[in-house]
């Protein structure tokens, strides 16, 4: 994507000793670089959310763990760094997936050589993803088209969270379908769930439709329903942390309910992903961990101030508790279809088999 006139990835290389990610935090009103130089870096990137993403997180531990391999090619120090890194976000697939492979590429190689492997195993990452989600865009392209032409008027289209291209190396997943249809002129709006508490669909999702001049509307995340009933909501599009084998979702809390409410107003419900996010290990939603992040995220917001400069408020009262979950779990039977690099299938395992049978 391009911002200011210079296409940026949401991760990228800076020689062979370091690499550079958007610090994620300080968007929308803000766009900031920082150059990360070791795992602890990664870590910490990841765990704050400076850096987001299924895909995207699994890229960035990758480059994460090679720098880790360049100051201690050890294979305890490549367990343990694989160990820390792969805890900072227990629900998204794609953080584990991506270490692995990093391990495997390195693993009973000698160990003078195990830093370039790595380093070149997260670049080949960076790069399948990048491929992964163009193809995805074009099969969700399809899916659109067809949509347009049935109902011969603009589509409106609601999506949940962040799954566009700052979610990923880049295109994205839910979004890139929607930039490749905007670009085809297809004629779309988007409906934007704020996506409480961290207001990804806000902050980031506004911020990309935005720069690729896509007609967007920020809503409440209360507010879906309410456009379903009436009709202004034509598909819902959203990404995902870890799919099962059996079709189960594992999305951004709110995720379920915008399903729930699909389902009772006819809307098509599709879930964009790479074949990373689908966790063959696991059969049911129920066996997938749920991240429980911090209360400070519901309590407090952060914005910017009629100044200009950022501040963060308490918007609840003192003593209050809050729980948080980050995801919440959205059934087979209420998703439509997946989106994937292969093509468009079933919500089942039936379906994913029948694109990935080697798997």
């Amino acid at each position: 994507m391009k911002i200011n006139g210079k296409h940026y990835r949401s991760v990228w290389p800076l020689g062979e000793d370091a690499f550079g990610i958007i610090d994620q935090t300080k968007l929308p009103h803000e766009f900031v670089t920082l150059r990360l130089t070791s795992a602890q870096d990664a870590a910490h990137a990841i765990g704050s959310m400076q850096t987001r993403g299924a895909p995207l997180i699994g890229a960035v531990a990758a480059y994460g763990l090679a720098l880790a391999l360049r100051a201690d090619p050890s294979d305890e120090n490549l367990t343990t760094t694989a160990d820390t890194l792969r805890a900072t976000r227990p629900t998204a697939v794609n953080l584990a997936w991506a270490l692995q492979r990093v391990a495997d590429a390195v693993r009973n190689r000698p160990r003078d050589e195990r830093a370039a492997l790595a380093w070149k195993e997260a670049a080949a990452i960076c790069n399948e993803d990048v491929a992964m989600c163009e193809a995805i865009g074009r099969h969700g392209l399809t899916l659109i088209r067809t949509l347009a032409e049935a109902k011969k008027r603009k589509l409106n289209i609601l999506t949940h969270c962040n799954a566009g291209w700052l979610a990923t190396v880049d295109y994205g997943t839910a979004l890139a379908p929607i930039y490749l249809a905007h670009d085809a002129g297809i004629a779309l709006h988007v409906w934007v769930d704020e996506t409480r508490p961290r207001n990804q669909g806000a902050a980031l999702t506004a911020f990309e439709l935005g720069a690729h001049g896509v007609a967007h509307t920020i809503i409440a995340d209360n507010a879906g329903g309410h456009y379903m009933q009436r009709g202004e909501v034509d598909l819902c599009l959203v990404g995902t942390d870890r799919v099962t084998a059996k079709g189960d979702v594992a999305n951004k809390i709110g995720t379920y309910l915008k399903a729930l409410a699909a389902k009772d107003n006819s809307v098509p419900f599709y879930v964009a992903l790479p074949s990373s996010t689908i966790d063959w290990n696991s059969s049911f939603g129920g066996d997938i961990a749920i991240e429980e992040r911090s209360a400070d995220e519901v309590l407090n917001m952060t914005g910017r101030m009629a100044n200009g400069k950022l501040a963060t408020v308490e918007i609840a009262p003192l003593g209050s508790a809050a729980a948080n979950p980050g995801f919440d779990i959205t059934p087979a039977r209420l998703v439509t279809g997946f989106i994937t690099e292969r093509g468009v299938c079933a919500a089942n395992e039936e379906g994913l088999r029948g694109l990935f049978p080697q798997t």
